[in-house]
């Protein structure tokens, strides 16, 4: 199932998300923070107030008692103005109350603390005292300030996450920029790539690994259309033979050795096809990752001098001569093992000059392999050279050489010989080898031990 717009998670939106919630409890914390030391100091404030108007109060009161009650309340009256933002409850140690200030209901927060003055011409022999400190202004400041400090918290994390969001948008517009030119990318235009203006570290290797995807996705294009055509080709060529023998066979009247000869000849040309179509399905299958199934460890030079028995007669028809140099024990698919030689020395054959020697050369410079990771196999021969440019196409399927290399008169060969034997390579985990220079030529290929 496709996800769409509307159910597709979006990375500004949860990053927005994530930043404003965590901006959130870093501030709530610090708010609570701020809030609860604020809280502590006004409080500590407090009580350091109370503690000295208490003080001053008890030392009033104490003295006003020594002179009796009359005087005690004579000092209150004079000092109530300085007792603003107070509330003073005197009673005698009997309990009965001496005096006590009115109720001010403007004073809804207040803290208290009580007191003893010793009072021998009172009632009771003592004073004891309540007073009340307003606290209301203090505690709509702490009001004032949780709520500016919420406000802030909510604010901020708002803000940032708004923040956040439009940065991200931003930051990620070169990925928009890079879809849009992925979705412009179509089988008629290839070669496009990606590319920013500006680019973004981060994206870079992105970049380069999918215009380098595009650059393989583009060869393997192109090398499947020159295939298709190939393939079309080669396969034209026989089919109209085909077509041609068999419209003139049944033209007129033919007798049965003139059939036999048209009916020779067509399966001829239909083992030609069939040969055609077995390769491409051995290289197709090659592409799809086949390896090769190896035995035991063998000879590789006995297995080359099997092949060289087989191709004993083309090399006397073409004069040539034959040479195995070196060997080595590895395990390998014999069948492809053969079948890789058999190619490169077919090769070899048709391009050699005549009386020279074709040299099989295994592990090395006329040496036996030593035991190492990669054993060598070259087939070298005495002719004209390859051309520079065409040595790295020289494993390429239904590449051609400068036809003049050829002997005229020759069958053509339709041009798989060596593209399975780069195929070969790559199922036992090698590479392919080309070098031609000086009149020498050597192809082969590697295994890997």
């Amino acid at each position: 199932m496709t996800l769409t717009a509307c159910n597709t998670p979006s990375i500004s939106k949860r990053l927005a998300r994530t930043l404003a919630m965590l901006m959130l409890a870093a501030l709530g914390a610090a708010s609570a923070i701020i809030y609860s030391a604020t809280a502590m100091r006004l409080h500590d404030a407090q009580m350091d107030t109370l503690a000295d108007k208490t003080k001053v109060l008890t030392q009033a009161v104490g003295a006003a008692c020594e002179a009796g009650e009359t005087q005690l309340l004579a000092r209150l009256a004079l000092f109530e103005p300085a007792r603003a933002g107070t509330l003073l409850t005197l009673s005698r140690g009997d309990g009965s109350t001496i005096y006590r200030d009115a109720d001010n209901p403007v004073f809804r927060d207040r803290i208290g603390n009580d007191f003893i003055v010793p009072a021998q011409r009172i009632a009771g022999g003592e004073v004891r005292g309540h007073l009340e400190v307003d606290v209301t202004h203090d505690t709509r400041m702490l009001k004032g300030l949780a709520v500016t400090l919420l406000v802030a918290t909510l604010g901020c994390a708002a803000l940032t996450g708004m923040g956040i969001r439009w940065m991200v948008q931003r930051d990620l517009k070169p990925l928009a920029d890079l879809a849009a030119q992925t979705r412009a990318i179509s089988p008629r235009r290839l070669d496009q790539r990606l590319k920013l203006d500006q680019p973004a570290e981060e994206l870079q290797p992105w970049i380069e690994q999918f215009n380098a995807l595009m650059d393989r996705l583009e060869r393997a294009a192109a090398q499947l259309e020159g295939f298709n055509a190939d393939v079309a080709h080669e396969l034209r060529t026989p089919l109209a033979t085909l077509i041609g023998e068999t419209e003139i066979a049944l033209s007129r009247e033919r007798s049965c050795e003139s059939l036999r000869d048209t009916l020779a000849s067509n399966l001829e040309e239909m083992q030609r096809l069939s040969a055609l179509v077995n390769d491409m399905l051995f290289l197709s299958n090659a592409d799809r990752g086949a390896v090769a199934r190896r035995g035991q460890p063998v000879s590789l030079a006995e297995l080359a001098r099997q092949v060289a028995e087989f191709h004993e007669g083309t090399l006397d028809e073409a004069g040539l001569k034959l040479e195995v140099v070196g060997d080595a024990q590895l395990a390998v698919d014999e069948p492809l093992f053969k079948r890789a030689l058999s190619n490169l020395l077919g090769n070899a054959t048709r391009f050699a000059s005549p009386g020279s020697t074709v040299q099989v050369q295994i592990g090395g410079e006329a040496a036996p392999a030593a035991d190492g990771a990669e054993v060598q196999v070259l087939v070298r021969n005495q002719g004209q050279a390859i051309a520079p440019q065409q040595l790295p196409r020289l494993f390429d399927r239904f590449f051609r050489g400068d036809d003049s290399r050829c002997c005229d008169g020759e069958l053509q060969h339709h041009g798989l010989g060596l593209a399975i034997v780069a195929a070969i390579a790559r199922m036992h985990a090698g590479r392919t080898l080309a070098r031609s220079q000086g009149g020498i030529t050597e192809v082969g290929f590697t295994l890997a031990a």
